[in-house]
């Protein structure tokens, strides 16, 4: 019996020590933000890694996801006879939903793995402890710029993925599913709103700080040399998914 409680109670508690330190961390970090010094060429380098450097991914992404979700909403909907509405579809698709999941993902898998892996580095190496024996904070240095430039590019990513996913749908449901363009349109402005894109964009902030967040963190806490960066890289984009998407299921439920 006392193994059976262990067994299920060790991984809880760690989970809930997690998310304390995690927490702590988090409103730690937004309150440097406005304590000097103000690091903007840090910013600046975090925001062209971040965002910059990600553009050519969420590009890709973003298109392939419009084709493909065109191909599939293509298939229901000619069953009924209403091909003109696969352009709505998409779009309400890719602006609230797989346009900042699917950016956020790419960008956890590429920009939040490097977060995690050059702080881990930083911390096996002692020079997060050299920081601190200068009387420099951490979390100030190494958080503040990250997290930022998450939530300032995310938001940035989105637009660029929702439209590339628009424009993929456009061109795929016109050139081979043969869907007029007209209807497309029409179709697509007429049902389309402002807080379809407002939603996206604020689950794109979220999921920006989710990433830069859990990349600093697990980056931060890493101990074991080499083998402990690899796990903590590892651990960081399996964290940084599973939050995405219960914080996805959180934002819709209450903007639904």
């Amino acid at each position: 019996m006392t193994k059976f409680f262990e067994f299920f109670g060790n991984p809880l508690v760690r989970l809930i020590n997690a998310t304390g330190s995690m927490s702590l961390m988090f409103f730690d970090t937004i309150r440097l933000i406005f304590v000097p010094p103000f690091r903007l060429r840090l910013l600046i380098k975090q925001i062209e890694f971040i965002g910059a450097n990600s553009l050519s991914v969420i590009i890709l992404t973003g298109s392939f996801t419009g084709m493909v979700f065109a191909f599939q909403s293509y298939i229901g909907f000619h069953k009924f006879g209403a091909e003109q509405i696969v352009g709505t579809v998409v779009a309400l698709g890719m602006a609230r939903e797989l346009g900042p999941v699917l950016s956020a993902i790419m960008v956890a898998a590429r920009a939040g793995s490097a977060i995690t892996a050059e702080i881990g580095t930083m911390k096996v190496t002692e020079q997060v402890d050299a920081l601190n024996a200068l009387a420099v904070d951490p979390v100030q240095y190494l958080f503040v710029p990250r997290i930022l430039a998450g939530l300032i590019v995310m938001p940035m990513l989105n637009a660029i993925a929702v439209f590339c996913g628009m424009v993929g749908g456009f061109l795929v449901s016109i050139t081979v599913l043969g869907i007029n363009k007209t209807l497309y349109l029409n179709y697509m402005y007429q049902y389309i709103e402002f807080s379809d894109f407002f939603s996206g964009m604020v689950k794109a902030f979220v999921f920006g700080g989710i990433v830069t967040l859990v990349g600093c963190y697990k980056g931060y806490m890493t101990t074991g040399g080499a083998e402990g960066v690899g796990k903590s890289t590892t651990e960081s984009v399996v964290l940084a998914c599973i939050l995405i998407l219960v914080f996805d299921y959180i934002l819709t439920a209450f903007m639904f």
